[in-house]
C-alpha cells in the first residue's frame, strides 16, 4: 500500500522531485512552490513527523545536510545567505519534519514569516536550478567540513 505521506511519496519515487541530496539518511529536493527559486526541502528519509520525534542519531546527520545545502544554495543561486527553518505541527504542511534553506539577499522584500510563494516558470529552470545546486554540493563533498564558510 502507498504511503499517504507526499514526501515518503517522493523519497519511494512515487512522485517526482527535483533532488539535490539524496544519501542513505538524508533525502533533499526543491521546494515545489518555492519562496525564491532555489529553496530547498531537507528531510529525514525515514518518516519522523517532527523536531522533536527525530532519532539522536540523525541529529548530526540532519544539521550537517542542513550546513551543506546552505552553502550549496549560496553557491547555486549567488544569494548573500540562506534562512534555515523547520516547522513543528503549526504551518508544517507535510507532517513529515523537513528543514526549509531559502536563499535571501538583503532586499529580498521578505519580512517577518508572511513570505508569498511562487512557482518555477519552467520544469526547465527547475532541473537547471536542481543540477546547480547537486553540482555545489559535489564541489563541497571534496572540502567538507570547511574550516570557514563563504
Amino acid at each position: 500500500m502507498p504511503s499517504a505521506c507526499s514526501f515518503c511519496r517522493i523519497r519511494d519515487g512515487d512522485v517526482f522531485a527535483h533532488v539535490v541530496l539524496d544519501e542513505p539518511a538524508m533525502l533533499a529536493f526543491l521546494d515545489h512552490r518555492p519562496v525564491f527559486p532555489g529553496h530547498v526541502l531537507l528531510l529525514p528519509r525515514d518518516h519522523v513527523e517532527t523536531l522533536m520525534d527525530l532519532p539522536s542519531a540523525l541529529d548530526a546527520p540532519l544539521l550537517d545536510a542542513s550546513k551543506r545545502i546552505a552553502q550549496a544554495v549560496i553557491d547555486a543561486t549567488g544569494a548573500e545567505g540562506t534562512f534555515v527553518a523547520s516547522n513543528n505541527r503549526v504551518s508544517q504542511s507535510v507532517p513529515h519534519l523537513h528543514v526549509h534553506v531559502v536563499p535571501r539577499t538583503k532586499g529580498d522584500g521578505l519580512r517577518g514569516f508572511f513570505w508569498p510563494r511562487t512557482k518555477y516558470a519552467s520544469e526547465d529552470e527547475a532541473a537547471s536550478m536542481a543540477a546547480g545546486i547537486r553540482a555545489a554540493l559535489d564541489e563541497l563533498a571534496a572540502g567538507w567540513p570547511h574550516t570557514t564558510l563563504r
